[in-house]
């Protein structure tokens, strides 16, 4: 365990170099930080950090700069995600309340992230298997058509065209609304198929040939392979960070360009409220070792119906952009839950 003064030592060459991006020298710090100490002693201490690999010299000056396992234990000492202040809030929460269906949200999200914390942003739609039925709207086409229109709790629509083998009129189709609705409203989708299966069964004779289609209709859809999609923004953003990225910036836009790599990414955030960092190597993408990914979850509950988060670089500002991805992933999932 480092001593106590040592960790205010790391934790402010990690601030400062973030701010200025310039190596930091013990003067520097001394005079900066009030750290009761000598510039000498800060020397010193700077010496162990060194010794245990959690700041490195990058050139022939005095200053040091923090290394992966500096920004690690950096982050792991934080006493808390800080929080946003009532009008930052109350902006993220005003954006976000003006969109009008599933892919607005996502899409607001991820730009608000990208602008707050100035990174790439990440947004993963709620997937399908997280998701439960909310509603089933049948609506007459013709005599011998019907137009079946599946909702998740989430957003997602899914829309079936059912050709009946009898003619319907419309106090069938309310009939089989009604039929649909009471017995598959409110099941998550991965339990919706037992429930499928003995429709026909609950429903008059004349109307099971009917019911049997519409419930083969929602199994092919709940079997139906989902392609999870993402949303990105902001890629703009990694610009500013060049000298940061060096020579690895085009390897970092051709990564970020693979949805798998974005999805190992900001999908495996299964948990909401819980805000994971994974700094350099950690993000097990070799062409990600100069970044940082900041991810968290969000629904309804504990369990996460997708992941959000940034890509940046290391040199980032650690609390405030926790901060901003567990602010809009509340909201995010306050909204998709409101009825």
């Amino acid at each position: 365990m480092l001593e106590d003064r040592r960790l205010e030592v790391l934790r402010a060459i990690v601030e400062d170099f973030v701010l200025s991006n310039e190596p930091v020298g013990s003067r520097a710090l001394a005079e900066r930080h009030g750290l009761g100490v000598s510039p000498a002693t800060v020397r010193n201490d700077m010496s162990a950090l060194e010794e245990e690999g959690y700041i490195t010299q990058p050139h022939t000056s005095a200053g040091r700069i923090p290394t992966d396992k500096g920004y690690r234990l950096f982050v792991d000492r934080l006493s808390g995600v800080k929080p946003l202040s009532r009008a930052e809030r109350r902006a993220i929460q005003s954006f976000l309340e003006g969109a009008v269906d599933l892919d607005d949200v996502v899409n607001r999200s991820v730009r608000l992230l990208a602008q707050l914390t100035r990174q790439v942003a990440v947004v993963q739609y709620p997937t399908m298997s997280s998701s439960s039925l909310r509603h089933i709207e049948v609506v007459l086409l013709s005599p011998r058509r019907l137009l079946m229109v599946i909702i998740t709790d989430t957003g997602r629509v899914e829309q079936r065209i059912i050709e009946s083998l009898t003619p319907v009129d419309e106090e069938i189709v309310g009939e089989l609304r009604h039929t649909l609705n009471c017995a598959l409203a409110g099941q998550r989708l991965t339990d919706a198929p037992e429930a499928v299966s003995v429709l026909p069964d609950l429903t008059r004779p004349e109307l099971r040939p009917c019911v049997a289609t519409m419930a083969g209709a929602v199994l092919e859809t709940l079997v139906e392979p989902q392609e999870e999609r993402i949303a990105m923004a902001g890629t703009a953003n990694l610009t500013r960070a060049t000298v940061d990225f060096a020579d690895s910036l085009r390897s970092i836009l051709e990564a970020l360009e693979e949805q798998v790599v974005l999805m190992k990414l900001i999908g495996s955030a299964r948990e909401t409220g819980t805000v994971t960092v994974r700094i350099g190597r950690e993000t097990d993408v070799d062409a990600l070792r100069s970044t940082a990914v900041v991810a968290t979850g969000y629904g309804r509950g504990p369990f996460a119906l997708g992941g959000m988060g940034v890509v940046g670089p290391m040199r980032m500002d650690y609390p405030w952009t926790m901060a901003a991805v567990r602010a809009v992933a509340k909201y995010v999932g306050e909204l998709l839950g409101a009825d």
